[in-house]
């Protein structure tokens, strides 16, 4: 009998500051993983508070909208609601910490009421919002260990590499990406908002963004790695549709530790995708020998502090050219 466990990811278009919608939709998409037999099921990044609005707030709004984590009303709600349907739920939301501190944040809630919460590592949504400095790994009832990452975080190789060697077995990777404003030539690039408010009349317009170079075709140039390159699966949520300007493109998936997609979709709307883990895959993926072999004694460039460097808001949103690194 194959060790798996079933697990479901979700992309789902938020409405901004909409929390009693959002909530509904979580809620939707938390029993539809019930009922199919999963396990655990993963929602976008702050898919609860919205996200794309919030760099257009003041800091009176911003304080508003956020909650307290794991105590906020937002997390009990979703607390009870994997005690009640006996799986694990994740989902983003803006934290407010108890010295007022504001965070990008995401929340695992599991079945027996345990909550674990992740900082995001490079936050760069508002001068307000500050980044987390720890590292997030923990146990869960179905015998694997469950890591996060949040969007940006995920783009530093570095960040995917400690969560395995912290012994991740499965990385969450919550999302709002594809079709932002990137000043990188070759990266992804603004969709017309047009394009998807027309995409019931012509959905093959919004399914060539969804696949092209804004969306799945510049995740397919890096996220299966994450997988490969450190032995574990991932499960890819991400937002989808108009989101304050921008395009979000969706493309839910899971993926296994060679890099293999399991289940994905390019569905123009809100969507679940399902599959299940094959856990005996692990111990002799190549990316778990590869953790095997490391050399840490000639590692020490990894930790150098560079003379140069800036804030992952200044290299988010500049268009000035970067300078190879110093140390």
């Amino acid at each position: 009998m194959k060790n798996v466990v079933r697990v479901a990811s979700v992309q789902f278009q938020h409405r901004p500051s909409d929390k009693s919608y959002n909530m509904e939709r979580l809620e939707f998409f938390a029993r539809q993983a019930a009922e199919q037999g999963a396990a655990l099921v993963a929602m976008p990044e702050m898919c609860i508070s919205g996200y794309w609005h919030v760099p257009g707030l003041d800091r009176a709004g911003l304080d508003q909208l956020s909650e307290e984590l794991p105590d906020g009303p937002s997390a009990r709600k979703v607390r009870q609601l994997a005690v009640d349907l006996g799986i694990g739920i994740g989902a983003g939301l803006l934290e407010r910490s108890a010295d007022g501190e504001l965070f990008n944040s995401y929340f695992m809630a599991l079945p027996n009421g345990d909550v674990h919460v992740h900082r995001k590592l490079h936050a760069f949504e508002h001068d307000e919002i500050r980044s987390g400095d720890t590292y997030t790994v923990f146990d869960t009832p179905w015998g694997i260990r469950i890591g996060i990452l949040i969007c940006y975080d995920n783009n530093l190789v570095e960040n995917a590499r400690a969560t395995a060697l912290m012994g991740a077995d499965v990385l969450l990777a919550p999302h709002q990406t594809g079709g932002c404003n990137s000043p990188s030539p070759h990266a992804m690039g603004l969709i017309d908002v047009e394009i998807w408010r027309n995409r019931d009349k012509e959905p093959e317009a919004i399914e060539r963004e969804i696949l092209g170079p804004k969306g799945r075709e510049w995740l397919m140039r890096w996220l299966p790695s994450r997988a490969r390159d450190n032995g574990m699966f991932v499960v890819f949520s991400n937002g989808v549709g108009e989101d304050t300007g921008e395009v979000r493109t969706g493309n839910a998936m899971i993926i296994d530790p060679y890099g293999r997609i399991l289940q994905e979709t390019w569905a123009a709307s809100d969507e679940m995708v399902i599959a299940d883990l094959d856990l005996d895959l692990l111990p002799m993926s190549q990316g778990r020998r590869w953790l095997k072999i490391r050399r840490p004694e000639l590692y020490g460039i990894l930790v150098q502090p560079q003379s140069d460097t800036v804030s992952t808001r200044a290299a988010r949103l500049s268009n000035a050219p970067i300078k190879p690194p110093q140390v």
